[in-house]
């Protein structure tokens, strides 16, 4: 019984990495042996698990640069190079879509046609621009690598339970598309998805200020959840995405509004 719990655990955790990221889980995560498809459903509670490993490989490139450079600013940039490339930009892509797509469509059919195409526009590249410049501001005001570790961590998780909390509220858009890849989580499973963040932002933060970066990325999600209500009636892939982005922002600004004028 507990072998099969266990593997339960790491096709979940497999099925997460190879939807959010692009590392190399297969020989952490062998498939099964069964050959059974992943259960996409039921793996969302590990997407916070899966933005904290991300966030964990950013603080280590910026604590190289660091290390190497001892420039702030840079450091930063290279600890988003190290988790674009972790990503494959996959939710910078969403972020980008979904700026094109409420920016330049007038219905919601143009907006979920716009959100498809694989062409960037004004909108996405200001969007992702503005996006990246937002987080590293933030990481380098915070400058010592420890805090930016406990930043990137406790951004990661959160950013990704924002994913978990508009799954929960929100109805798909369209009735394919990566947005109903996790269809509908099961109440346990979104529990534990959103458990899970604040876990981490706990461990990472002082309590004052892991609760406000609680609250500021639930307050992305909600922000995000009603822009896409009121444009195309619900999430999409991309939308989801957007809320990780925004979600991740909104808690690294956080983070740095609150410890870095201590680490000055």
């Amino acid at each position: 019984m507990a072998r099969r719990g266990l593997a339960r655990l790491r096709d979940d955790v497999r099925a997460a990495a190879m939807l959010l990221t692009r590392l190399p889980v297969d020989w952490a995560l062998p498939d099964r042996e069964d050959g059974a498809l992943p259960n996409m459903d039921g793996s969302v509670w590990a997407y916070p698990l899966i933005g904290a490993v991300v966030g964990a490989i950013a603080a280590v490139a910026y604590a190289l640069a660091w290390w190497l450079l001892g420039l702030p600013l840079v450091a930063a940039l290279l600890a988003l190079v190290a988790t674009v490339m972790a990503t494959g930009c996959f939710h910078e892509d969403g972020l980008a879509d979904v700026a094109d797509g409420l920016g330049g469509g007038h219905t919601k059919e143009k907006k979920l046609e716009i959100m498809r195409d694989s062409r960037i526009g004004t909108y996405g590249t200001v969007a992702v621009m503005l996006a990246l410049g937002l987080r590293a501001a933030a990481l380098a005001a915070l400058a010592e690598p420890l805090l930016v570790a406990a930043a990137l961590i406790a951004g990661g998780a959160l950013g990704r339970g924002t994913i978990v909390a508009m799954l929960a509220t929100l109805r798909p858009a369209r009735r394919e598309g990566l947005g109903v890849v996790a269809g509908r989580p099961s109440k346990p499973v979104i529990a534990a998805g959103l458990i899970l963040p604040a876990a981490i932002a706990s461990v990472c933060l002082p309590g004052p200020v892991a609760l406000a970066a609680m609250v500021a990325a639930l307050a992305a999600a909600w922000v995000i959840g009603r822009i896409a209500v009121r444009a195309i009636d619900g999430y999409t892939g991309d939308v989801l995405g957007t809320g990780a982005q925004v979600g991740e922002i909104a808690v690294v600004l956080t983070v740095a509004g609150l410890l870095a004028p201590a680490a000055g």
